[in-house]
């Protein structure tokens, strides 16, 4: 494969991490966003080049608007263009919908919904100019079933669901596809959080009986990266161990 450039928001860590290292195995160069946490975006891009991955570490915003332009300008720069955009940088801000802030929807859909938009719009242009490219943003089977204590976060992922599809159809016929990929309960740091009655409730919903990896996410977004899936777009693939089928 021609040496193809990924951007990856939200890389630090978790199922962005892995997706990051995934891609460099796969023979990318990666381009790791973050928008805190430097030091474990650091750790990701070592783990990267440990596998011959050119990369380039860039602190972004993704609900800003001139963060995401500012990350692509930066890929363009120090690799002349970018072949694939994984959006998968987000937030929670968990509560039920009758004590849940205005402030916290917001923020919940900026990040996770309008962000995933931004970066899609910045990397538009160069895709479409090389007429190929690869968009894979990250939902959530959450967006597709809903859940309790989650208005906002189910919101803003069903919204994704819905862009994905609607740019595809506008994207298509310049070689660009854009599909989503819909984790179920994966073993992350947001997860861990949880109490442990919610977690074995969780989990006795999900027929294979375990949790799910951020490797088991990151094989199905490399799956779409690739030349390999040129013919499928407009798709949602849900990694689950079987909790939404």
């Amino acid at each position: 494969m021609e040496k193809q450039t990924a951007i990856v928001t939200g890389a630090g860590r978790g199922i962005g991490r892995a997706v990051a290292v995934q891609l460099a195995r796969d023979g990318f160069d990666v381009v790791i966003n973050y928008a805190g946490n430097g030091e474990a975006a650091e750790e990701t891009a070592r783990a990267c080049r440990q596998v011959g991955a050119g990369t380039l570490v860039v602190r972004g915003d993704v609900s800003c608007p001139e963060d995401c332009k500012h990350i692509v300008d930066e890929t363009l720069e120090n690799f002349g263009t970018v072949h694939v955009l994984v959006n998968n940088a987000g937030i929670t801000r968990d509560g039920l919908l009758a004590m849940m802030k205005p402030e916290d929807f917001d923020a919940v859909i900026d990040t996770n919904l309008k962000g995933a938009f931004l970066m899609m719009k910045a990397v538009a242009r160069p895709m479409m100019k090389n007429r190929y490219g690869r968009i894979i943003n990250m939902a959530s089977v959450t967006g597709l079933m809903g859940n309790a204590g989650q208005v906002n976060y189910s919101a803003s992922k069903a919204g994704v669901i819905g862009m994905t599809r609607s740019f595809a159809r506008e994207i298509a016929a310049r070689g660009i596809t854009v599909n989503a990929v819909a984790p179920g309960f994966i073993d992350t740091d947001m997860t861990r959080a949880m109490a442990e009655k919610a977690r074995t409730a969780v989990l006795s919903g999900i027929p294979q009986g375990r949790i799910g990896r951020p490797e088991d996410v990151a094989g199905a977004v490399s799956f779409f990266a690739k030349e390999d899936s040129a013919y499928i777009t407009g798709q949602v693939l849900c990694v689950d161990g079987g909790m939404c089928m």
